[in-house]
């Protein structure tokens, strides 16, 4: 049971990454890696609440991810073409590491944008909110990472 446990907190390790690298699924990662953990001691301390508990928030911190880049989009004024070129920038953006997680997703935006209505200051106001979005929703994620790992230790220490 300590290679379950071992894997566990390499999930949970690897779904921190996850939570700031795109296209690494870190708050299911951090779900599996719990679940992992408490199978490991036959979920004598980790149960069926605490994983409800925590299935719950990774189903949040889903839907604060998209919600948060799509209202930061909205409410800077970005279309759906906009919205749309922030989610393909993102895409070419994760080929040139951190900062092109950030550059993608405004240069995608404010592409779209002009090109669906060329006046660059709605282009690049819609950039700014894709990654005010992008950057809101990342920091959601990782506070309900947090908390998660926080209820799982909890119940550790009771």
């Amino acid at each position: 049971m300590e290679g379950l446990r071992l894997l566990g907190m390499a999930l949970v390790a690897v779904g921190f990454l996850g939570l700031v690298m795109p296209g690494l699924p870190g708050t299911p990662l951090v779900f599996a890696g719990i679940v992992a953990v408490a199978w490991a001691d036959g979920f004598s301390r980790i149960g069926m609440l605490p994983l409800v508990t925590l299935a719950v928030l990774a189903v949040v911190s889903a839907a604060v991810d998209y919600a948060a880049g799509v209202l930061g989009a909205r409410k800077a004024g970005a279309s759906a073409w906009g919205v749309g070129g922030g989610v393909a920038g993102l895409a070419v953006g994760l080929f040139f590491g951190p900062i092109g997680i950030v550059a993608g997703p405004f240069l995608g935006a404010v592409a779209l944008e002009y090109w669906r209505n060329p006046d660059a200051r709605a282009a690049l106001r819609a950039g700014a909110g894709v990654v005010i979005g992008f950057l809101a929703g990342a920091v959601l994620k990782i506070v309900i990472a947090c908390a998660m790992v926080g209820i799982a230790a909890l119940a550790y220490l009771l």
